[in-house]
Formats: C-alpha cells, structure tokens, sequence
C-alpha cells in the first residue's frame, strides 16, 4: 500500500505495509534521527512531530501517518542551520551519549511552540517523555530555558564558531564559604600535603609528566562544547544502525523458555525451507569453542564457560538459536517453526542454595575452563588476609557482625545492543558494534569464528549509553556467525524485552560484615565474607566481587583486615559490569555497617567516620592480593580530601538541623543520612591506552585514539588535552577513535580509567608532536628549539617572533628535509589515584504506608585534577 504525507516540508510518498511502524518507515527512508529504544513507547527516543504534536512513532503504523505532517529531528536544523533549541543543547552540554537528544529537541520543539515562555516546570513535563539515562536532566532544562529566552529576545546564545566561548551564562560571583563549624575545628587541622610531597625525582617510564607548576591551561579546565555535539543534536547518523548496506539481511534469536534444560532434539528443518530465510543456526551448526563474554584484558580472569550455542540452555532468554532472513517479520516467522525439544532439569535460584551439596550442577561441560568448583556452582574464588584478623577481634572492646543483601539491577542504555558484520573488499570480516571494548571485542573473536585477528576488523561508532553492559561480547558472535554462514551483511539488535532477559545486570550480593573496635572508636580489625550471584554465566565474576572487596575495606584505616568471596552460579540471567563494577554493592554494607557501629558505640556517625578514614600516606594492605584476577600492586594514598567533601556535604545539608516530626503529619518522619565512598583510577599495571596524532598541511591534527566514548566526554576531553601541549584551537583537532584497523590500541572504556590512562597517551604524544614541531620552527627562526612556545597556534621565540602551525607543516611537507609531524605514544601506570565522595541525603518516610521521599541531597567529590 501507498501512503502520502509532508515530512520535513517535502511532500512524500512511501509503500509500506499494513504492519509496518512509522518508526521502521522512517529509518528505512533514511530519517536516522529517530531513534529506536524500546517498542512501547515508554522511552521517547522515536519522538516526532505529528501536526505539531510530539508523538512516539514506534506505537504508531506507518498507515497512521497518511495525510499528516512529520517533522523529525532533521527537520528542526541541521548543522549548518541549527535551530536555537539544537544551539542550546550544544552550548549547554546538555549532550552525553546522544541517544535520546533527538527526542528531546523534538519534544521541546512542540513545547516552545505552543508556549514561548515556559516554567521550569513545563520544562521538566515536556522532557519527562523522553527517558535520559545519561544527564540527570539539569542541563537539558537549562539549554530549552535558554533557547525559550533567546526565541523572545531576552538573550542570546553563545555562537558555537568561537572557541573562547563557555557553554552556558557567564557565572556570577562566588557565594562566600560557610563559616566553619566549631566542632570540626580538628577535621579543618588535618594537614594534607602540598603536590611537592608526593612527587617523585626521577620519574619512571611510565610516568605522565606533570603539568609545569603554576602554569596555567587554555583548553583543558575550561568549558568547551562537546566536539560531536553538533552531529548529535542534529540527528545526523552516527551511531551504529544509522548505516544501511545492500543485500542486508536481519537476524533473530530463539531463545530458551526453560531456566535449565537439556535439548534432546532441534529440527531447524522447517525453518531453512521458508522463503526469505538464509540461514539457521543451532549447537549442531557450529564448532564449541569456549569463551568468556567479558571484554576485559588478556589473560582473562573470567572462566571460559560460554559458547555460542550450546546443547544446554541455563536461564530462561539463553540462546538456542539464531536466524537470518529477508526480512524482521520472515525471521521472526522462522523461529516459530523451530521445532525443540526440551529435558527441563532441575533450576537452583537461591545462591546459598546452589553451593549445597546436591544442588543442580550448572556447568557440567568437561570443556569449561577456569571454574573454580563446578560440582559446587562456584565460579570464582578468593581469600585474603592482612595482620592478624583473629588475634585483634579477641581484643577488642567490641565485636560486631551484620549481613546486608542487594539486588539484581539492570542498567539500561537507552541505545539496544547492536551489531552489524559484513565481509568487505578485501574478504576481511567487519564487525560494526556498539561496544565498550572493540579491541577486546576481536581478541576474544578470532578463536570463535575461526579467523585470524588481522582477518577481523572492529567497528565503534557513536555508543548511546553502555554502563558497564557493553563491555561483554554478547551479539557479535551470532552476527558473526551468520555473516560467515550467509557470505551476506546482517543486522541483529535486542529489543527492550531482549535486554531486560538475555544482557546483563548488576551481581546481587550477600555481605557479612564483622569489625572489632576500641572503646575510643578506633577500628582494630574488619572482615568482609562476600557471595556474589553471577547468574548463569561466570563473566566478571571473580573481578566485581573483588572489586568490591578492594574498594570496600580500603576507605577507613584498619591493618587487620581479612576478605572471602564466592561467586556463585544460578539459574538466574547472568550478571557482568555496571558502572560501579561492585563498588555500590559494598559501599552500600559498608556505610549502613559504620553507622550500626557508631550507634552501638554512642558516638555521632561522622565522628566515628573522621576517627578512623584513611589519611594520605596510608597503604591499603590489601592491594596486592585483591588485584584484577592477577596479583595487584600496592596503592598509596597520595591525597585525600574526604574530610573537606564531608565538611562541604554536611553544611550544605544543614547536618543536624533536620526537625525529625511534624506534629501536623504525625505519621511523617524525617532523617538524615551520610555515606563516604572511593573509586579508582584505572587498573594499576594493567590498564593502558595508546594515542597517535599526525600534523596536517594547514597545521591541524589528527587524533587517533582507541579511547572509547559512550557519552562521557572522551573524545573532547582527550582532544582537550591534545590542543593544550600543541597551543591550538580545539576546532583544529579531528578526533578518530576505536577502530581496530586505523587507531592504536586501548583496553576500553570501564574501571574509570579513559581520561587518566587514556590521556596520559595523548599528552605523550602531543608532546613528542611539539617536539618535532619546535625543531622546525627553530630551523625556520634561526633558533634554539628549546626556548620556544607553542601557543595561539604558531611558535614563537623569546624575542616575539614566531612562524605560525600552517607554516611549520608547509615547510616539513614541502620545502626542506621534507618528514611528516606525528608520533604515537603509550600509556600505563602503576598507581590508581582514588577519588573520595561523601553524599548526604535529607529523607521523609511514610510509617504508615512506607512511601519514601528524598527532599534533599548534597555530594561533594574530591576527583583531582586530570
């Protein structure tokens, strides 16, 4: 059937069928600014303009749309016409990952229309439609209220061509501080260490050098739109689905309704002899290898349990099959005629349950590798102990024990895992995915598919959101699979639902706390006994439970120390990275843990806390032993300003001041609360990140990196970097990142790690850059290199000459010892500096119906300075 509709201003006509979502329609005829996140509606991120009204185009067919005006995204602005609402976004970094930013401009667009002059409010109404996983709003609300007022002409927004421009209004003057409060006169005293204290002489070869004391930055610290903001805001396509490719075929999974069961017989036979179908694929169809899902560094530390189909299915969304067709709809129809048969075996939910003697054995398979107990569904485990845990419990004033509980939650990326293969030109295999880790993504690959690494390329586009999930290897392989049984491209996305069953989640865990402490509060000893359940499947588990050791038992001062851990199988889905990687497992017990402590001492929750936190100069003993699946390296805490986060968080709060009761609302009470937490800097001695730059003819640069950006900002904050050592403009540098073929290696976006390892790199390279620069401009000045500057994007000599980047690439390109300006470097180091944050929160709780509320809440980090 034909339908006819304006989309855009043009007048369209599209044949379509009677089933078909305007969504789908849209993408097909290359409106990529829609964006596909759920099926329901629920997400906003498919947002339109139906004769001015902002609708969600998955809900709708296409039929629907006959006779009516469209307006995507693309029709808003584009990048060389933005509207003032896409300036905005831009200019108030209202942008992370991207994915949902069409949707909101949509959404506020039919806003503005019909009100000019919104409240904040009507704002935050407008764009509650249209789910962000990455912003936490603020910045969207002030980019539409700024646009609104730039639409009445009450101000205008910063134009995106001038560099020296910041992202939002200029700031007023600073608030003076609080003054300090008495009691914590001693916590104001406690001395920290000026930045000489901690450098060391000689630095070693992994050192970055540190930035020149006193000298100030022109690029990095300050606000500068987002180098990818303008593609993002305008809809353009940048993301993995947003490339359409002849011949494409789309892919389905069938997956297991049973949480643990045998197939005794698969007949696929019905299936393959539909039309449109190219290929199905079962356990019978491809070779065994076993891997691990986690994309993390070689060796693995994960247990080699998976495959890609298996005769086994243990959770229910485990992969029995895979096929490619024609069409979604003849794959979808496929599947249906798959003929399976199940011996349902016993499931074991409970991961106490599952370590018992005769409980079901998850993993049988003879192949697997790396399971520390199979027989008793244990993964992963480990145990360490630093002084004498025992012999300081004996004497203590008091000995407590507590067990606290989380549980399985998923992350949600508002983009779906996404893959795309093809064989290209050179019969070398393409992998275009959405992914965290695309270097990690070939490795763990090659031996899967049966190719050679150079045989495979990897992909990153745009990542609309990751959290750790998309740092597994979980649709490459079947895409792969089926490119290489069709010799065709093909397409293989989850749904919402898909991501809900078959992704991953965070591990839920038991925590058995037990600390022995002195009359005076002092902390004499403190054991953490950890059983993490990581599903189905053993992907991160020893390296979450871990981590959640390490970081736990490393915020307070305590050199008796001791740490068990199990992660246990179930027949639940498994569970993997998310953001935190099990740092918001064991801070949650730990925290609740101190206040229990602080009360059955009689002592005030911070008093407790200040008594006993680590101080610069401390080691936390147990750093060797809880490494990253190998053995770590010590980490000494250079500095530490918990004690300044606490004072800030508390005042700003207004700690204590809290009326607990309302005589008017007898049933409301209202409390206040703290929580101290650390984090790291990347994995110490394991981490590494590589950068390339190359000058151009007209003295821009080229930045390759294998950093990968999923909305946090690494693209321009590496490319930051890079312009500050070069004395350039951020506009001259073009920024490349992950692809296995073109840019230097890196281990990925997790462990909190890009902008420290990853930018170690660049400042190295860009260093060695201006070196090379520097000695041509010193042939071109009749100077000595040594005593130039790069600044303002030309070099110049002490006595105010200078030749300007454009001239110094002409001269090393054309005129005399002709070279080309670039150099790669690599970075990795064996210390982790750990951030510290305190958070309070000012809650008011329901007794009756046990409704909670957060009035309030206040964090100060202490991150550093990258």
């Amino acid at each position: 059937m034909d339908i006819r509709c304006t989309v855009n201003g043009q007048v369209r006509t599209f044949h379509t069928t009677p089933s078909e979502r305007l969504l789908d329609l849209l993408r097909r005829e290359g409106y990529l600014g829609v964006k596909h996140g759920c099926e329901d509606g629920s997400c906003g991120a498919c947002a339109i303009l139906l004769d001015g009204r902002a609708v969600a185009s998955c809900t709708m067919l296409a039929a629907q749309a006959h006779g009516h005006a469209i307006t995507t995204v693309e029709g808003i602005g584009t990048p060389k016409a933005m509207d003032v609402l896409q300036r905005a976004f831009v200019a108030y970094g209202a942008i992370q990952c991207g994915y949902c930013t069409p949707g909101m401009v949509v959404a506020a667009k039919a806003l503005l229309d019909r009100n000019p002059d919104p409240t904040e409010e009507e704002v935050r109404e407008a764009l509650a439609g249209v789910l962000c996983r990455c912003t936490g709003y603020v910045k969207p609300v002030q980019a539409v209220l700024a646009a609104a007022r730039a639409l009445r002409g009450e101000g205008e927004l910063p134009a995106r061509e001038e560099p020296s421009l910041g992202w939002g209004p200029e700031p007023g003057p600073a608030a003076p501080p609080p003054p300090p409060l008495e009691e914590w006169e001693e916590l104001r005293r406690e001395p920290r260490p000026a930045p000489t204290e901690v450098a060391v002489e000689e630095a070693p070869a992994w050192a970055v050098a540190p930035w020149p004391e006193g000298e100030p930055t022109r690029v990095v610290g300050q606000s500068r739109p987002r180098v990818d903001g303008v593609k993002l805001a305008t809809g353009q396509p940048a993301f993995t689905d947003d490339v359409r490719l002849p011949g494409l075929l789309h892919a389905r999974i069938l997956y297991s309704p049973h949480a643990h069961a045998r197939i005794r017989r698969i007949d696929a036979s019905r299936a393959r002899a539909l039309p449109g179908v190219h290929a199905v694929l079962t356990y019978e169809d491809l070779r065994p290898v076993r891997f691990t899902t986690a994309g993390q560094s070689y060796p693995e530390p994960s247990p080699a349990d998976t495959v890609s189909l298996d005769r086994k299915v243990r959770f229910v969304g485990d992969r029995v099959a895979a096929v490619a067709a024609e069409t979604p709809e003849i794959a979808e129809e496929a599947l249906r005629l798959i003929e399976v048969e199940y011996e349902v075996l016993p499931a074991v939910l409970d991961m106490e349950k599952a370590m018992e003697p005769g409980a079901p054995q998850i993993h049988d398979e003879p192949d697997a590798r790396g399971i520390y107990d199979a027989t008793r569904n244990i993964a992963a485990h480990l145990e360490a102990e630093a002084g004498d845990p025992d012999a300081a419990f004996a004497a203590s004033d008091l000995v407590l024990e507590r067990e606290y509980r989380t549980q399985q939650v998923h992350q949600t990326p508002l983009e779906p895992h996404v893959c795309i293969t093809w064989w290209d030109e050179d019969d070398r295999l393409v992998i275009r995915t959405s992914t965290q880790v695309p270097f990690h993504v070939r490795r763990i690959l090659a031996p899967v598919l049966g190719l050679p690494p150079r045989r495979i390329r990897v992909i990153k586009p745009r990542i609309g959101g990751g959290f750790g999930v998309k740092q597994e290897v979980l649709i490459e392989d079947i895409c792969a699979h089926l490119t290489i049984a069709t010799g065709r491209p093909v397409r293989l996305e989850y749904t919402r639902e898909e991501e809900f069953r078959s992704s991953r989640s965070r591990h839920p865990q038991i925590l058995r706390l037990k600390a022995g402490v002195s009359r005076d509060g002092t902390l004499q000893a403190l054991e953490l006994r950890l059983l993490g359940n990581t599903g189905a499947y053993g992907a991160h588990a020893l390296t979450v439970q871990t981590n959640t050791g390490s970081k736990a038992l490393s915020l307070y001062r305590c050199q008796n120390l001791r740490f068990v851990m199990d992660a246990v199988y179930t027949n639940l889905p498994p569970a993997g990275a998310f953001r935190g990687y099990g740092v918001p497992q064991g801070t949650f017990a730990l925290e609740s843990f101190m206040d229990e402590l602080a009360e059955a001492l009689g002592m005030d929750p911070i008093a407790f806390r200040r008594k006993n936190w680590v101080r610069p100069g401390d080691v936390f003993a147990l750093a060797k032993a809880l490494g990253e699946g190998r053995e770590g390296f010590e980490t000494p805490i250079a500095s530490c300003g918990l004690p300044q986060c606490v004072e800030q968080a508390a005042k700003a709060i207004g700690w204590g001041q809290v009326v607990r009761t309302d005589p008017a609302r007898p049933h409301i009470r209202r409390g206040q609360g703290l929580a101290c937490a650390t984090q790291g800097s990347g994995i110490p001695g394991l981490d590494m990140g590589a950068a390339s730059i190359k000058m151009n003819d007209d003295g821009s640069f080229n930045l390759l990196i294998g950093a990968t950006d999923l909305g946090t900002g690494s693209d321009t904050a590496l490319a930051q970097i890079a312009a500050e050592v070069l004395g350039t403009d951020l506009e001259e540098i073009i920024v490349y990142s992950s692809d296995t073929d073109f840019t230097p290696f890196d281990k990925g976006a997790y462990a909190s790690s890009t902008t420290y390892i990853s930018g170690g790199a660049v400042k190295k390279a860009a260093e060695e850059v201006a070196r090379q620069i520097k000695e041509v401009a010193g042939k071109m000045l009749h100077a000595d290199p040594a005593t130039l500057h790069l600044r303002e994007r030309a070099v110049w000599a002490p006595d105010g000459r200078s030749v300007t980047l454009e001239e110094v690439a002409l001269h090393s390109l054309h005129v005399a010892e002709q070279h080309q300006i670039m150099a790669t470097a690599s970075h990795m180091s064996y210390l982790s500096p750990p951030p510290y944050a305190a958070t309070f929160a000012e809650v008011e709780v329901d007794v009756e119906t046990g409704e909670v509320r957060v009035l309030k809440l206040a964090c100060a980090v202490d991150c550093g300075t990258p």
